[in-house]
């Protein structure tokens, strides 16, 4: 099983990623002979907090996407009101450096302002952990995720 360990940063778990367009999307450039936007490079903070995978509007933005749809998000800001988001898909590659990457070629994330000062643009939520194995140890100050 491919797996990567890396340090804990007084932030977080953090990684790197690269968004792209999703299949679906990429597909309908290529039939229209339109330009398929370059991955964008994030960080994404691990947060088994997030029930799901949320990007920073600015990197929705660099890729042109469009909504697919909007959900209700709980946040503790909001309380027990939600606010509602908007849901865009995109295609996730956590690279590995010597080993099989993790590529998801589709996936639906919701959009929030991640506020790009604490230094990430994008949540790894539980519905991308799920696929996975994680091991943190925040004694020894690192973390180990396994796909």
């Amino acid at each position: 099983m491919p797996h990567f360990t890396l340090q804990i940063f007084p932030t977080g778990p953090l990684l790197d990623a690269f968004v792209s367009v999703s299949d679906a999307r990429r597909t309908a450039l290529v039939a229209a002979n339109q330009a398929i936007p370059n991955p964008v490079q994030i960080r994404a903070l691990v947060d088994t907090g997030a029930s799901s995978t949320c990007l920073d509007p600015s990197v929705v933005a660099s890729l042109g996407l469009t909504p697919t749809g909007t959900v209700p998000m709980v946040t503790p800001s909001t309380g027990t009101t939600p606010h509602i988001a908007e849901t865009y898909d995109i295609g996730l590659i956590i690279p590995h450096p010597t080993e099989a990457s993790l590529l998801i070629p589709t996936m639906e994330v919701s959009c929030v302002q991640l506020l790009a000062a604490q230094g990430f643009h994008a949540l790894i939520g539980r519905d991308l952990l799920r696929k996975c194995v994680l091991n943190y140890n925040g004694e020894r100050g690192w973390y180990t995720l396994a796909y």
